[in-house]
């Protein structure tokens, strides 16, 4: 068995070096085909909890009412993306004084790609589908998955985590 083993790590150290690595040699990332339906559970708590990060991101995130931020969003909520301070008013302040953002009128449905939402506990998580620019040939673009989650307390968010780094650097 411990044979079989290697040969198959082998096998796929082989196979993944015959492939090149131009940033291209990849599947694309694609969204789920009803989204809002991914913010659902039969669990009321995840419920809750799923529908509040729904409005996150239609709400706050895509149409920038971020005026609603106390529906969605606790006092001391604590921020682990490095560009944005602690607390709702610092989330706030970050989004409407340091991005500038404007709101737009509320979407129906959500518009981003949304890969998958996963609750469990007091966390949601959602992946979303991100299009960037390929640096060595801005013509091309590729796919990744982006993600938030969030921890909620009585049905708000309480604390987010995500991939970002620094801006600007």
């Amino acid at each position: 068995m411990r044979f079989i083993s290697i040969l198959l790590a082998a096998t796929f150290t082989a196979a993944s070096c015959a492939v090149p690595n131009d940033g291209m040699a990849q599947e694309a990332v694609r969204a789920a085909a009803d989204p809002e339906a991914l913010f659902h559970s039969n669990d009321p708590a995840l419920d809750r909890n799923k529908q509040a990060a729904y409005h996150i991101v239609k709400d706050l995130l895509e149409a920038n009412h971020w005026e609603l931020a106390d529906r969605y969003l606790t006092e001391r909520y604590i921020q682990h993306n490095p560009n944005a301070a602690n607390g709702r008013a610092a989330v706030v302040s970050y989004f409407t004084d340091v991005r500038k953002v404007k709101p737009t009128p509320i979407p129906a449905k959500m518009q981003s790609k949304v890969v998958s939402v996963v609750a469990e506990n007091d966390l949601v998580t959602v992946a979303f589908v991100r299009e960037m620019k390929d640096e060595k040939d801005p013509g091309r673009s590729y796919t990744t998955t982006w993600f938030d989650m969030w921890r909620f307390v009585d049905g708000k968010a309480d604390e987010h985590w995500d991939g970002a780094t620094l801006m600007g650097r």
